[in-house]
């Protein structure tokens, strides 16, 4: 067998999609049933406030996948939430800097092209197969540790040195710095050693506080794991069992859940009041009021089944549609009970073309609402008795919170295939990989209530609806004790120059 050339093979991104596809964008408005709507501010990079009282985080990522970003805004907006609701432990505001670090830093190809990579790899599962099976082989994370040091030490070290409130600065570096893609770990812990040692040491002498939030939730590459870190946040028992099998200290691992959209935390409760304090019943009554949802996005109040392609529509939504579409049209037309699906089809603009009219025509039997990308993924999902899904696990994480029963359509080999038994142990799903076995398991689950309801509550029991204020309270003590500590020793970096000074810094030329 001949043995790939060293840059082809780095382009294994595969460790890549987590996938939980519909991020919010900055700003919208999300809406919930019979709440007044909440608006999330957002802080981004490009919205950076230069006030002296704040604190810094630099979060790394790469857009492989819906789920690394999505994961990344929810923690930005738990510091927002935290430092409104809780002042007292949490007076400083906390400001998110969220870099695309290969987008943004590669060098050359195949680094800068990642999320194109990815698109083309993701659609041919053969190739993800191939590269992530080969990058979790010790030659294949040896090849890949040495070229990613070789080539992209020195632009990631300008990355890891701008100034998280002035991006082209680098006259201050973030305070703490975050990873949730697994391909952010080993060089940037390098680059941070060299960083705080002056030069002296990759291996040693990080004073920088570093933490991995692990994105995937029933397998995960091993690239994901160093016992570098300072905290490692996993998801699940299978992935605390993965980082003590790459050797990351058991101190060191945190489990508390998958971070998620604000939507989704604690069915969208009043983060005023203490979690203890609310009552969980009265939210799930209230929220979950699938009539009132429903009435709230247009649809018409009867048995709803929900099919999802991703962010980027993979994953045969089409073939899904119309099997699903078919079958219920077929109920509907034998029965005295009518039936509705929504499929959402992200950025997939072709399938939303061809699954609408007049190109489909679904008949009178049934209602269909044929949606693109939405923002408010979280009220589809209470509205609906039954999720079509790929395996992605940020998905999976809000159909538990949601306790939508879950069909899982494919899955991405690797990380990906262990979201498979996660789900079916767990008791809310089950896996069908044809259009024709997922249109016979949604007819067999609509004609029994009692399986449908036994789901329901085997997939709240799963939630973990904390999970991301959870991570984020932990992340905040850390940052806030960096930020005093850097204070009181007086190694604070200046804050960038005011507007029209005479002298702007350049890379490498901050005082770390």
């Amino acid at each position: 067998m001949r043995v790939a050339k060293p840059a082809s093979a780095i382009a294994w991104l595969l460790s890549l999609s987590p996938a939980s596809p519909f991020q919010t964008s900055p700003g919208v408005v999300q809406r919930h049933a019979l709440r007044r709507p909440v608006t999330v501010k957002p802080i981004t990079s490009l919205s950076a406030t230069h006030d002296d009282e704040v604190a810094t985080i630099q979060i790394l990522m790469s857009d492989t996948g819906g789920g690394h970003r999505a994961s990344a805004n929810a923690l930005r907006d738990a510091f927002n939430v935290l430092h409104e609701t809780e002042p007292a432990r949490f007076p400083l505001q906390i400001h998110c800097d969220i870099v695309d670090i290969y987008t943004d830093y590669g060098p050359f190809f195949p680094y800068n092209q990642y999320v194109a990579l990815y698109k083309i790899m993701a659609e041919y599962s053969f190739l993800w197969k191939w590269f992530y099976e080969f990058g979790a082989t010790p030659f294949g994370l040896w090849l890949n540790a040495f070229m990613m040091e070789l080539t992209c030490f020195e632009p990631f070290q300008r990355c890891l040195t701008r100034n998280p409130l002035s991006i082209h600065e680098n006259d201050k570096r973030a305070d703490m710095v975050v990873s949730v893609h697994p391909l952010c770990q080993d060089l940037p812990l390098k680059i941070l050693n060299s960083l705080d040692s002056h030069g002296s040491s990759r291996e040693t002498g990080r004073e920088t506080p570093f933490v991995t939030v692990v994105t995937d939730l029933g397998g995960a590459h091993p690239t994901w794991f160093n016992d570098g870190v300072d905290k490692c946040f996993v998801p699940s028992d299978v992935l605390k069992n993965a980082a003590l099998d790459r050797n990351v200290k058991e101190n060191k691992i945190v489990q508390y859940g998958l971070p998620i959209r604000r939507g989704f935390w604690r069915f969208g409760a009043d983060f005023t009041v203490e979690p203890d304090e609310q009552n969980e019943e009265e939210e799930i009554e209230g929220v979950h009021h699938k009539p009132t949802i429903r009435a709230e996005l247009g649809l018409k109040d009867m048995p709803t089944v929900l099919i999802v392609g991703g962010g980027d529509g993979m994953g045969g939504i089409v073939a899904q549609a119309q099997a699903v579409g078919e079958r219920l049209q077929k109920l509907a037309s034998s029965s005295a009970t009518s039936y509705q699906m929504v499929v959402v089809c992200g950025n997939n603009k072709a399938a939303q073309s061809t699954l609408s009219p007049p190109q489909m025509n679904w008949g009178s039997d049934i209602e269909v609402s044929v949606q693109g990308f939405v923002n408010n993924m979280d009220e589809f999902m209470r509205a609906s008795d039954i999720l079509v899904t790929k395996a992605g696990p940020g998905t999976i994480a809000e159909a538990s919170i949601c306790g939508l029963p879950c069909i899982l359509s494919s899955f991405l080999p690797g990380q990906e295939e262990g979201n498979v038994p996660y789900v079916e142990e767990n008791r809310f799903g089950c896996f069908k990989g044809d259009p024709e076995g997922i249109a016979d398991t949604v007819e067999e689950w609509l004609a029994s209530g009692s399986t449908l309801e036994k789901m329901r509550d085997s997939a709240l029991t799963a939630a973990r609806p904390d999970a991301t204020l959870d991570i984020a309270r932990d992340l905040a003590d850390m940052v806030l004790a960096r930020n005093d500590e850097m204070k009181k020793s007086g190694k604070m970096a200046a804050m960038p120059p005011p507007p029209g000074a005479p002298k702007k810094l350049k890379y490498g030329q901050g005082p770390f």
